[in-house]
C-alpha cells in the first residue's frame, strides 16, 4: 500500500527546485555591463535581462493572478493595458534601470512563494490565455508548470547566452557542474571534428 503524499514535503521539492532555477537565471546576471545584459544574442532577440522579465512575468501571472493574488510593479508589463505589445516582457528599455528588472523579479519572485506556502497543491485558479483547458488549473499543476515550462528552461537559455557573451558556464555559483580540468577548447575541437565528419 502506497504512503499518503505528504503535502509539506512535496512543496518543499517544488520550492527548491523553482528557487533553483530562478536563482541561476539571477547568476548569470552577475559581473556585466547594460550592453551584454539586453543585447540580443539570438535571431530572435534572446537577451539575459529580458528572461528575467519575462520570469518575473511567469512568476506573478501562474502563482498570482491564476489564484485571484495579483501582483503590481511598475515594471511589470500589463497585457490588459492598451499599449501592451506581445514581446513587452521579452527585452528591457533603455529608461528601465537593471536594479528595477531586478528588484521586479525579486519581488515578484516572493510573491509566487508566498502563493506556493499559502494555499493547498489542490487549490484551482484560472489560466485566461489558455482558452477552455485553463478554466479549473490546480496550483501543483501550474507550479510544476512554471518549473519546466518556463523557469528551468529559461534558465537554460541565460546558460547558452551567457556563455556567448564571456565564455562564463555552469550551473550556480560554487558549482558549475561541469569538469574543473576539462580542455574546453579541445572539446569543442573534438565535436567539430566529430560533425564536420558525419556530414
Amino acid at each position: 500500500m502506497a504512503e499518503p503524499i505528504d503535502e509539506a514535503a512535496l512543496k518543499a521539492d517544488i520550492q527548491h527546485y523553482l528557487d533553483q532555477a530562478r536563482d541561476a537565471l539571477v547568476w548569470k546576471l552577475e559581473g556585466l555591463g547594460e550592453y551584454d545584459l539586453r543585447r540580443p544574442l539570438t535571431p530572435t532577440g534572446t537577451n539575459l535581462l529580458g528572461l528575467v522579465k519575462h520570469c518575473a512575468m511567469v512568476d506573478s501571472g501562474y502563482l498570482g493572478g491564476c489564484f485571484g493574488r495579483p501582483f503590481t510593479h511598475p515594471h511589470l508589463p500589463d497585457p490588459e493595458s492598451p499599449d501592451y505589445v506581445a514581446d513587452n516582457d521579452l527585452w528591457v528599455r533603455a529608461d528601465e534601470p537593471t536594479a528595477a528588472i531586478v528588484d521586479l523579479f525579486t519581488r515578484s519572485r516572493a510573491h509566487a512563494t508566498a502563493t506556493l506556502a499559502e494555499l493547498p497543491l489542490s487549490a484551482t485558479g484560472t489560466v485566461p490565455w489558455w482558452g477552455e483547458r485553463g478554466s479549473s488549473v490546480t496550483l501543483h499543476r501550474l507550479a510544476m508548470h512554471t518549473f519546466f515550462c518556463d523557469l528551468d528552461r529559461h534558465a537554460g537559455q541565460a546558460d547558452v547566452v551567457r556563455e556567448s557573451i564571456d565564455g562564463a558556464a555552469g550551473l550556480q555559483s560554487g558549482n558549475s557542474n561541469l569538469p574543473d580540468d576539462d580542455d574546453w577548447t579541445a572539446h569543442r575541437a573534438k565535436v567539430e571534428a566529430a560533425a564536420r565528419a558525419a556530414e
